[in-house]
């Protein structure tokens, strides 16, 4: 039986990982709030702002790719330092921009060390779960969330004080690299494996097998024997991944959708001002971190197949009521719901991509991780080019019927009989 108290290393290798998560969220706030300021002091046109994000973003999946196999053979300790150093250092770079071009090349660096901690660290995540009693990932992710929050406020605040750019990004590049260099020694120098929990498997055993899962499925214990180095075991492991990344696109991009369009939606809908329109992100926002706060609890109670399955059902309802309401109340109501319902998906589906039970794992999650990112970008341009042909808030049924085709493939993100073996 599980010991119901981690060890001491473990629980510091936790402590030291949420500090690594936070950092990244104020590292990445920080960045987005100075934007105004970085565009207007290096000419940068907002045109030319969305190209260079896109180079961002499509340097960020490069990272992403890079890091899973690099982790898989130095681990995730070294590799979640490597990135999160390059990070703070790639941070800079926007601050002492002095033209598009230089700003461009800043951004792919920044794009690139945000997308390989994002692996590495998920990485190191998975094995210190490994290691507890009940699910943690999901307060990972919201620590992620209080850091970003932390700095948007940090830099929204030297902002109103009118401190140079420098000073801030030198002083928060400063507070990243000390953060490193305490929390790296305290994580996890290797993957650690314990005794299992299966309390995803029965929660599982309680829904019949959706069609997805007739195609992929788990495999039947006669194939439990199999190696997981076998081609038959690589064949249903690269399904599974497939799976896991189509579910992180559909739950992201709901989530773009609603960091993007939901003030919008709201002005748009309603015919309201700008501020009271912010009530619709605000409240999407504030329950997505209080749902990941809770996650998981209720994990470590049902399982990650009813996060996921329950959650985007709870998320659709909340699109459901986005779509049908006129009356402000019910439509900031609606964009809670859909905070509240994706906040433990995405940390349900890392988790199962960490636990395939294949040799390479930090490369499994990468390959998950980028389509779940081309969800993030994807949802926001969907909404936006069929914004030219229905209304917006019609638009919004296509990540309605994303979540409920999460709904239906939601025992994807059940762990394997092989993966249990394996652990």
């Amino acid at each position: 039986m599980a010991a119901t108290t981690p060890a001491p290393q473990i629980r510091m290798a936790r402590v030291a990982l949420f500090a690594v998560f936070g950092l990244n969220g104020m590292l990445s706030a920080v960045w987005i709030v100075h934007i105004p300021a970085v565009t207007a002091r290096t000419g940068v046109t907002p045109t030319t702002l969305g190209m260079l994000i896109l180079l961002m973003a499509a340097c960020a999946i490069g990272g992403m790719q890079a890091a899973g196999p690099l982790a898989d053979r130095f681990g995730s300790r070294a590799l979640t330092a490597t990135a999160a150093t390059l990070l703070c250092l790639a941070l800079l770079g926007p601050a002492f921009a002095v033209s598009p071009a230089t700003l461009g090349l800043a951004l792919c660096a920044f794009g690139f060390g945000n997308g390989a901690i994002d692996v590495s660290m998920n990485a190191q995540a998975v094995h210190i779960e490994r290691e507890y009693p009940r699910p943690i990932m999901s307060a990972f992710h919201a620590f992620f969330s209080c850091g970003g929050f932390l700095g948007s406020a940090l830099g929204a605040a030297t902002q109103h004080a009118h401190w140079p750019l420098h000073l801030t990004f030198l002083l928060a590049t400063a507070f990243g690299l000390t953060t490193v260099a305490t929390a790296t020694p305290r994580l996890l120098p290797h993957e650690a494996h314990s005794k299992t929990n299966t309390t995803d498997v029965a929660a599982a055993q309680h829904f019949p097998p959706s069609p997805i899962e007739s195609t992929i499925g788990t495999p039947p214990r006669s194939a439990m024997s199999d190696s997981s180095d076998s081609p038959s075991a690589s064949r249903r492991t690269g399904r599974k991944v497939l799976v896991l990344g189509l579910i992180a696109f559909a739950l992201l991009m709901a989530e773009g959708v609603a960091a993007d369009w939901s003030a919008l939606q709201v002005k748009d809908r309603l015919g309201v001002d700008a501020g009271t329109a912010a009530l619709a992100f605000t409240g999407f926002s504030l329950t997505m971190t209080l749902g990941r706060f809770a996650a998981d609890r209720v994990s470590g109670r049902f399982g990650r197949v009813a996060i996921v399955r329950w959650g985007t059902l709870l998320a659709a309802m909340g699109f459901g009521l986005i779509v049908a309401s006129g009356w402000l109340p019910l439509t900031v109501l609606g964009w809670a719901l859909c905070g509240i319902g994706l906040s433990g998906g995405v940390p349900q589906v890392f988790t199962a991509a960490g636990n395939l039970g294949s040799t390479n794992s930090a490369t499994d999650m990468s390959r998950v991780f980028g389509l779940g990112y081309l969800g993030l970008l994807a949802g926001p341009a969907i909404i936006g080019w069929l914004d030219k042909a229905v209304p917006l808030t019609a638009a919004m049924t296509v990540p309605l019927l994303a979540m409920l085709l999460c709904a239906w493939g939601a025992r994807a993100v059940a762990t394997s009989p092989q993966a249990l073996v394996d652990r």
